[in-house]
């Protein structure tokens, strides 16, 4: 791959990285105080779990794009990272994983995952992935606005397709939904996540499970 494609490449999930930031800060910071305790799409968690789970893998973010290991991290972000003010602590991690992705030469760099080492495109990918589905998760608990942006939709969609049968076997979510085959594309993208979604122009999506 050329130096320039290589480029247009990292800059394309940056951007798209941003905006799935962006997405999921919008619905947090529009959680009722009545809401924290609600229960979400991903089975067992409510809305502090699941924003929790989204801040604390941001809070990863910079050390492991700064070289360290699972094992040198630990248990550093496990249990609550939200505090008093959940969407001040959301903000706070979300700001610190993309200065640190758009770092000069971050995005040409190695990370160390549980699964083993692969490049910072690909860790920002999953991130950029893993955050839209959840905006879903989290607007879907608390009324929100479950729409996702087209651009991010048909990216997961990129990303999830070669790797959906290790996604399918591993566990981490809910068996995949049938739909039919003209189905929307973000339809299409919460079915193979194990998640239910009436198409946008019908009723309210429908509670799921998943992970």
């Amino acid at each position: 791959m050329g130096h320039d494609s290589e480029s247009r490449r990292h800059a394309e999930v940056l951007c798209l990285h941003t905006e799935a930031l962006d997405s999921f800060g919008r619905r947090v910071r529009a959680v009722a105080v009545n809401q924290w305790s609600v229960r979400t799409p991903c089975t067992g968690w409510t809305v502090r779990d699941l924003v929790n789970h989204l801040t604390a893998e941001q809070l990863w973010v910079p050390e492991l794009l700064a070289g360290a290991t699972i094992r040198q991290i630990g248990g550093r972000f496990d249990g609550d990272v939200l505090g008093a003010d959940p969407a001040a602590a959301w903000t706070s991690a979300a700001r610190a994983a993309h200065e640190a992705f758009n770092a000069p030469g971050a995005m040409a760099g190695r990370v160390n995952l549980s699964r083993g080492t692969t490049s910072a495109w690909d860790y920002c990918s999953q991130m950029a992935v893993d955050a839209t589905v959840h905006t879903w998760d989290l607007a879907r608990a608390t009324g929100g606005d479950t729409h996702l942006a087209p651009e991010l939709v048909d990216f997961a969609l990129r990303q999830i397709e070669p790797r959906f049968g290790g996604l399918a076997a591993s566990g981490l979510f809910a068996p995949p939904v049938q739909v039919p085959a003209d189905a929307d594309p973000q339809t299409k993208l919460l079915a193979k996540l194990g998640r239910r979604s009436i198409p946008q122009h019908g009723m309210d999506p429908e509670q799921t499970g998943g992970g």
